[in-house]
């Protein structure tokens, strides 16, 4: 009988309330090649039960009863003579395995050749529901791509300074039987199994993709625990310094060893919740002999542990210094911001005594992210129709070198940006302008919005306050009160915005000024897009654009696997994902994407600065809530909804209307669904381009291309509009079917 490719070990000591999702986290992964073997380590609660009901459910699940506590090492101990996988996994009982983990691990594994150990990224899950990914996913980015992909810790020794965890990598099952590997009893049973394993592996591999979601509990955990048991640390470092002394090829890394352990045991020491108050001096006396009977012959002095020199009242003393440094930098810190504020208020005084600048305007798009959407269209346009207003645009400092050259910026909050902002005669941005107290007569600002709305906004977010997040919404309306024009692309956009933001100012029907081109279907710029972005000719691109997800914290779920979609796709087409741009340096990227894109399984287009080369360069969408629909509409390609959770989103957010009631082309609610409909080719049949031809008459109604040469032409230079066309159809369009419970908003006229 063949072996299974995984054995996933898993420990389980009073987590009867985590144990489920765990299980769970394995048994749902698209990759099936696994067998489970679970260690009931004699707990007290119903964990056994849980472990024996799975077992009954699946035949892959193996359940060792101990009859005694023995900890969490030798409970893995217990399993590793019953595991017959290729490679082990040791997954802790309140951790999580990712969408795809086991399937992106595999694939890895086999590009590598089966090294003896596999190092994964990792998120830690906070119980409070944020998600921060390991800091030092970078360094497993750069192992990776070591020639071969494999590696040794002496070649790569950055690999040495992740977690010294177990579960964030897969061991060669005979790799670890051949040097007999095993856990020691106690707390911190990783490092002594962690190092020699490394330093011993012949072949390392890194996978940079987040496979694992580290639970962070505030109570119940080992290392939430206040107890002795921290002093074990000291017996841990010893067993680590044994095993490096029978292997003298091993002798080079003592003093690395011996600086790592010194960290380790002052941060236990500095953490306030690991030893008890009595015991921190006791602690810092045993680390200082630990140090001191180490210590190899000849090394330098590391100052950040020369401490461990001196007596315990030296660190303590030293320690209070530092917090008391610290304290008076932040102080620092807010006096300069608060000093700052208030000559930067003086300042925009004294420079709203001078005459505005009628041939001045500020642009800025995306909280400050770029030359971008809507703002960017209408500075093009401004360029050629009115040279004669000199444009500026505020950009954050992170994103200037991604302003083209000869166009001129200043960073947020600057001297320069507030005395162009006090003197501006125009201002043209997509949300609210942070720095602006107070509007000036007879300037204007022009706001663009962020496409058609789906989703509620404004004031609307007051009934829905789980999915404001933080958002002050009367702050909001009351910068919304200095907007004095309102762009809409459609009749649905401007009932929205007249009752989301209910203020003084006048909606234009202009169209969206970011659609002009692809009203026009640049076939050239699409054509380069292809071609940077390595897409091989003749292939049908697929552009997947999930939306942000509000009443998710971290903003992402994958409702679809992207490795499994792209391989469902089949030959000749090519998968191109982009995620929200908020999501963007967020834990997101790490769930396979990177590796994905690394491997040619799909593109990764998150980082692309226009999302417009990306539709330009797509044959078909695939989305969900996302407002992109109303943009690629306008190029009257086929559009996939898939709504696998649009009631969620719908209950937490809010929708003003149901796209899939009158859908701009073939909807799907699961992923079953969605794989079929590409088989089949139904995303493209004539029932999709009936769906989308209305759509388009409906939120393309003053979409003709003329967008932004409207806006600088009337808004701007005061000339008669160039006339709006009656919409893609040359009808008069409909208004659209009201989401459930909207009425009130979009009646049906």
């Amino acid at each position: 009988m063949p072996h299974p490719r995984f054995s996933v070990v898993v420990p389980a000591h009073r987590v009867q309330g985590f144990l489920r999702e765990c299980l769970d986290s394995v048994r749902s992964q698209s990759f099936p090649d696994w067998e489970l073997i679970a260690v009931d380590d004699h707990s007290p609660d119903r964990s056994g039960e849980i472990l024996d009901e799975y077992a009954a459910r699946d035949p892959r699940i193996t359940v060792l009863h101990l009859t005694e506590n023995v900890g969490l090492g030798r409970a893995r101990n217990a399993a590793i003579p019953h595991a017959t996988g290729d490679h082990l996994l040791f997954l802790d009982s309140d951790d999580t395995l990712t969408p795809g983990a086991l399937q992106a691990i595999a694939d890895r594994l086999d590009e590598t050749d089966d090294p003896d150990v596999l190092v994964f990224d990792y998120v830690r899950a906070h119980w409070w529901g944020g998600v921060r990914r390991n800091a030092l996913a970078h360094v497993l980015a750069e192992a990776g791509a070591a020639p071969g992909g494999v590696f040794t810790a002496a070649e790569h020794p950055g690999i040495l300074d992740l977690l010294m965890v177990v579960w964030n990598k897969t061991y060669r099952r005979e790799f670890v039987e051949r040097n007999g590997f095993r856990f020691p009893p106690g707390y911190y049973e990783d490092t002594p199994w962690t190092f020699p394993v490394l330093l011993t592996a012949g072949r390392i591999a890194a996978l940079d993709r987040v496979c694992l979601a580290y639970r962070q509990r505030p109570s119940g955990s080992i290392l939430s625990t206040t107890s002795r048991k921290h002093f074990d640390l000291h017996a841990q470092y010893r067993r680590v310094f044994a095993f490096v002394d029978e292997h003298p090829e091993l002798a080079p890394w003592k003093p690395y060893l011996h600086r790592k352990m010194g960290e380790h045991c002052l941060d236990v020491l500095g953490k306030p919740d690991r030893l008890p108050p009595s015991a921190k001096g006791e602690f810092f006396r045993a680390t200082a002999r630990l140090f001191r009977e180490f210590r190899p012959e000849g090394i330098r002095r590391d100052p950040a542990l020369r401490v461990l020199e001196r007596p315990y009242a030296a660190y303590r003393l030293e320690r209070e210094a530092a917090a008391a440094r610290r304290r008076a930098v932040a102080a620092t810190a807010r006096a300069r911001r608060i000093a700052g504020e208030r000559a930067g208020r003086v300042r925009q005084f004294a420079h709203r005594r001078r005459a505005l600048d009628r041939e001045l305007a500020l642009y800025s798009s995306f909280h400050h992210r770029g030359v971008l959407g809507d703002p960017a269209a209408i500075h093009a346009a401004a360029r050629e129709l009115a040279p004669h207003i000199r444009g500026v645009w505020v950009v954050r400092p992170e994103h200037a070198h991604q302003v083209p050259e000869g166009i001129e910026h200043v960073a947020p909050g600057s001297r320069r940006h507030l005395a162009l902002q006090a003197r501006a005669a125009w201002f043209v941005n997509d949300v609210n302008w942070p720095w602006m107290p107070v509007k000036r007569p007879g300037s204007t600002h022009i706001h663009t919005h962020r496409g058609t709305p789906l989703k509620y906004q404004g004031a609307d977010l007051l009934t829905k306050p789980g999915a404001r997040q933080g958002l002050d919404v009367p702050r909001m309306l009351r910068r919304a009160d200095a907007w004095d024009y309102s762009l809409v692309a459609n009749r649905h956009s401007e009932r929205v915005w007249d009752r989301a933001f209910p203020c003084h100012f006048t909606s234009v029907r202009t169209g969206s000024p970011r659609n002009d081109v692809l009203v026009r279907g640049d076939a050239a710029r699409g054509a380069a897009t292809r071609d940077r972005l390595g897409i091989p000719a003749g292939h049908t691109v697929v552009l997947y654009a999930p939306a942000r997800r509000d009443h998710v914290r971290g903003g992402h779920t994958e409702p679809v696997d992207p490795a499994r979609f792209a391989a469902d796709l089949g030959p000749g087409r090519t998968l191109v994902v982009r995620l929200h741009p908020s999501l963007a340096d967020g834990p997101a990227r790490g769930l396979g994407l990177a590796e994905l894109h690394r491997r040619g399984v799909l593109v990764d287009a998150t980082d692309e600065l226009h999302v417009e080369d990306l539709m330009l360069a797509s044959d078909v969408l695939v989305t969900d809530h996302s407002s992109l629909m109303f943009d690629y509409a306008n190029l009257d390609r086929p559009i996939v909804v898939h709504a696998d959770d649009l009631a969620a989103v719908a209950a937490s957010r809010g929708l003003y209307l149901d796209v899939t009631a009158e859908p701009p082309g073939r909807v799907t609610r699961s992923y079953a669904e969605l794989a079929e409909l590409f088989a089949s080719d139904a995303w493209r049949d004539e029932e999709s381009s009936r769906r989308r031809a209305r759509f388009r008459a409906v939120y393309g109604e003053f979409d003709d291309g003329r967008a932004a040469e409207r806006v600088v032409r009337t808004l701007m230079l005061g000339e008669p509009a160039p006339p709006v066309a009656a919409g893609p159809s040359g009808a008069a369009a409909a208004l659209p079917a009201p989401a459930a419970g909207r009425d009130d908003l979009l009646q049906r006229s």
